[in-house]
């Protein structure tokens, strides 16, 4: 039972039922003072794509959504000068979409009516409690194993709640939507709030149903098949479930999935049927494949598509009109991935006159310092990473600049989360570590491997997790993952990786074929490694007190070079 306490509505629905969302756009929007607003109105604002903080409040994001991420060829080129215009800074985000940062007071709503109208763009419900911007693969209805194109659902599922007054930042919490008719993927949609899967049943194809992930935990199975046309009908029973029984009190317990959580996913499911009006069919057979990363993909049509590699998510407007008038010039079409990478669909040959700008094909990155929330620079820092050796195993790598989770780190191969300490010495920040997701097929999320790595370690330290990893020569880290990881309790793979970087060694962890006890973990232990011993018999307090030992830098570092001071991306 909640307590009274918890009863009270959260502070954001308190603003909501004083005045809604698209009421405040119609009264106060046009007249506002961007460089005095107070805290509703930054509540508000969020729901037609502006984000501003008390900190920062001359500074605004505007973040825009790309339906299924393809953007008319026009629009691409108008972004682009509108960014060299006001001398912007622009990403691509993990969701296909599109954010400009550095806008000033004084241009916030200039630029956003210019954004808004471009016709395959748009702000609205980007940003608050909305169903964000919905992704699909990014080969969506283009290869041989394409069975249904996602883009004209996803086209109706926008259009029917942006701008409708009762849905516009109405919502309990964001509800993230993913949606793939391909039997191979190019990124895993488990982190989702709802995805709905290629599946098959009696002979038709359709979508298998999951719902509850977010950045930490993979949806679950609702065991649910809904053939192409009950689709749409699915989706706004759920948006009416949500809406009338989502939970508006405890900001924190808001999600979907703490409504899973707590009723039950029969209970959901139960609520969407009343609104539903008819009986749901059982799940159908999953066609899931783990796709890999290809710089050229042959289509079914025999063109030729090609993933030109962003700077993690960073353009600047040559690259975008270099891109453009390529793309013009061969009567081709752009989208963006959730590798927050561009491709450019429909070309005659294999070849393009120009190359990427990083090796960032596996690579997802929060905007980093771009956003008030994160503690250091996504983008400048992955330099703190072994890029090569990544990009030579195909390791995904999720990269995010504060625990919200926006690079995904819990729903990759290897999850990073920036943090600022000074428990390592004089070091200016680091990161936590997770290991060992099986994110293709939502099957777990990512474990924690070490709390806290200085910056000055975590090249060594990722360095020696890819060792070990090619070391087994399994197909990929997700079945290291399968194979080895899962056996394993958390802190003892902390200390296996500790006792490697102590020594110098590489020795890699032994494949068993149960859960290993505590008991069992410290024999193996004491008998690969003779000399390594435990903190009064303790993991957690022989891991805190190893990696202060290792890794504390007193002064000035000799080996250390300082990173440079963080600036925008200008």
């Amino acid at each position: 039972m909640e307590s009274l306490k918890e009863k009270k509505l959260n502070k954001r629905e308190t603003y909501k039922a004083r005045l809604k969302p698209y009421e405040y756009y119609l009264k106060e929007f046009e007249t506002l003072d961007f460089e005095n607003l107070g805290e509703g109105d930054r509540y508000y604002l969020q729901d037609f794509g502006i984000f501003n903080t008390e900190f920062l409040e001359d500074e605004f994001t505007i973040r825009i959504r790309v339906a299924g991420g393809r953007i008319e060829l026009e629009d691409f080129i108008a972004l682009a000068e509108i960014v060299k215009e006001y001398d912007l800074s622009i990403i691509l985000t993990a969701r296909c979409g599109i954010q400009l940062h550095d806008v000033y007071a004084d241009d916030v709503l200039e630029i956003w009516k210019k954004v808004n109208a471009l016709s395959s763009l748009t702000t609205w419900q980007s940003f608050g409690d909305n169903v964000r911007n919905i992704v699909t693969d990014v080969y969506d209805g283009l290869l041989e194993d394409s069975r249904i194109e996602c883009y004209p659902f996803i086209r109706q599922m926008q259009e029917y709640i942006i701008q409708n007054p009762k849905y516009v930042g109405m919502l309990p919490r964001r509800v993230s939507i993913g949606i793939s008719g391909n039997e191979t993927n190019v990124t895993s949609f488990f982190a989702n709030d709802i995805y709905f899967a290629l599946a098959k049943k009696n002979g038709f194809y359709g979508f298998n149903v999951y719902m509850g992930g977010k950045n930490t935990e993979t949806a679950q199975d609702a065991d649910i098949f809904l053939q192409e046309d009950e689709l749409l009908p699915f989706y706004k029973a759920f948006l009416e479930t949500f809406y009338n029984h989502g939970s508006r009190y405890s900001r924190s317990k808001t999600r979907l999935f703490y409504f899973i959580e707590e009723h039950g996913m029969g209970t959901l499911k139960s609520l969407i049927a009343e609104y539903y009006g008819r009986e749901f069919e059982n799940a159908g057979e999953l066609l899931l494949q783990k796709g890999g990363f290809r710089e050229y993909v042959q289509l079914r049509n025999g063109q030729y598509a090609y993933c030109y590699q962003t700077d993690f998510g960073k353009l600047d407007t040559n690259e975008m009109l270099m891109i453009a008038e390529f793309a013009k010039e061969h009567e081709a079409q752009i989208r963006f991935g959730m590798d927050q990478n561009i491709y450019i669909i429909g070309l005659e040959t294999s070849s393009v006159p120009f190359s990427s700008k990083a090796n960032s094909s596996t690579v997802v990155a929060c905007a980093g310092n771009l956003c008030p929330y994160a503690v250091w620079s996504i983008k400048g820092d992955t330099k703190y990473l072994p890029l090569e050796l990544i990009e030579k195993h195909s390791i995904y790598v999720g990269f995010s600049g504060c625990a919200k989770g926006c690079g995904r780190h819990r729903h990759t191969d290897i999850g990073l989360i920036g943090l600022k300490t000074n428990n390592f010495g004089d070091v200016e920040g680091g990161c936590r570590i997770f290991l060992g997701a099986e994110h293709t097929y939502g099957k777990s999320v990512s474990r924690e491997l070490f709390s806290m790595v200085p910056f000055p370690h975590l090249k060594s330290v990722v360095t020696l997790i890819i060792d070990l990893y090619a070391a087994q020569g399994l197909k990929d880290f997700e079945e290291y993952s399968a194979r080895v990881l899962r056996f394993y309790s958390e802190r003892f793979l902390g200390l296996w990786h500790i006792a490697n970087l102590e020594r110098g060694t590489k020795v890699p962890l032994p494949i068993f074929e149960k859960v290993l006890t505590i008991e069992e973990e410290k024999k193996l232990l004491k008998e690969t490694f003779p000399d390594f011993e435990l903190i009064e018999d303790d993991f957690f307090k022989t891991l805190s007190a190893k990696a202060k030992e290792l890794w504390t830098i007193e002064g000035k570092d000799p080996k250390y070079k300082p990173p440079i001071k963080r600036t925008s991306f200008r």
